[in-house]
């Protein structure tokens, strides 16, 4: 089941590569980097902001 993320935590959060702000995937629950090309995923509220565990983006 996908959450809202907090738009706060969505202001302060970027890409731990390019320190660039992210964009919320409601449907796949995740925070994308499209710069970097990684979604980072959320697990029960928390962001998963680890570049080696992110999903590669096509």
């Amino acid at each position: 089941m996908s959450k809202e993320i907090d738009p706060k935590l969505l202001e302060i959060l970027v890409c731990p590569l390019t320190k660039e702000t992210l964009s919320w995937d409601k449907e796949k629950n995740e925070l994308v980097s499209k710069k970097a090309g990684l979604a980072y995923q959320v697990k029960d509220g928390i962001p998963i902001m680890l570049p080696d565990e992110a999903r590669k983006l096509d």
